[in-house]
């Protein structure tokens, strides 16, 4: 992905409690015209175009109902059908800030400005990969032995600790409010700390239910 250029300016899907992450993959099925078009010209180009995080009903005003950071990413896979509609698949490549929308096409297009993250040292980042792998396995004891393989190989692909925290937030936490409140967060620290205490905290709800099975009746 470091060799990926991204744009000043990229078509943007709008989509309600809808949130990629970086380094996450996102299946779309895509079938309205502006936005066939809006991938039909990705196609033909640099094959990126952002996500972002429809707040109200007006997918037409984004500068008022749309969230001020998205994604953008980089289709994978697309496969258009006898009827103009498409399946494809788009991995998240880097945040970006909406910083203007201009309306000279028939789907959104918005100026986009990648967000940076913060860095934490070397030392830092061995310590929060360790507390990550505990805390995934703390989550997923009650699952087969194979969902957590998938998951850990999931972490051994990533590059670094914020990498990490983002594959695990696309897998993982599904509430929209959390998941955007997570891809505006630069704070790498705070990211990983969220996502542990997540985790930890599912692993908790499962030994609770577990224990409440056990109550007789």
């Amino acid at each position: 992905m470091d060799s990926l250029t991204i744009p000043e300016k990229c078509g943007v899907i709008l989509l309600p409690d809808t949130v990629l992450f970086p380094h996450g993959a996102m299946p779309l099925h895509i079938f309205e015209n502006r936005y066939r078009e809006m991938v039909t010209e990705a196609l033909e180009g640099d094959c990126m175009f952002c996500v972002g995080n429809l707040l109200g009903a007006d997918s037409f005003n984004p500068e008022d109902h749309a969230a001020k950071v998205g994604t953008i990413g980089l289709i994978r896979a697309s496969r258009e059908s006898p009827d103009g509609t498409s399946n494809l698949v788009l991995h998240g490549v880097f945040r970006v800030h909406f910083d203007e929308w201009f309306d000279d096409k028939p789907y959104p297009v918005a100026a986009i400005r990648p967000l940076i993250d913060t860095t934490i040292t070397g030392e830092e980042e061995e310590d929060y990969l360790v507390l990550l792998r505990a805390a995934v396995n703390m989550a997923l004891k009650k699952f087969p032995t194979q969902v957590s393989d998938q998951v850990h190989e999931l972490l051994d692909r990533a590059d670094d600790a914020a990498t990490s925290a983002d594959a695990i937030a696309q897998q993982f936490i599904h509430d929209p409010n959390d998941r955007q409140r997570l891809l505006e967060t630069g704070e790498v620290r705070q990211r990983l700390d969220f996502v542990i205490t997540f985790l930890q905290k599912a692993g908790l709800r499962a030994d609770e239910d577990d224990n409440d099975s056990d109550i007789p009746f």
